[in-house]
């Protein structure tokens, strides 16, 4: 999957702000800004941020049960 588009579906089915995750997976709260304006991201920040998604995707959803 292209990474915008799994950007945007992590964000969408997460609910996760788009500042929050930029600080959190790059350290850069434009990140996703600047990828829907057109952002060219490089194969090591591509890498970084499908990690993130992988790493986090399950324990967002785990703390969330905890608080349900």
């Amino acid at each position: 999957m292209h990474i915008n588009r799994l950007v945007e579906r992590f964000l969408r089915e997460k609910d996760v702000p788009p500042t929050k995750f930029g600080r959190l997976a790059a350290r850069d709260p434009r990140l996703v800004l600047d990828m829907r304006m057109g952002r060219e991201i490089g194969p090591e920040m591509e890498q970084k941020i499908r990690q993130f998604i992988a790493t986090h995707a399950q324990q967002i959803d785990a703390s969330r049960n905890e608080i349900l």
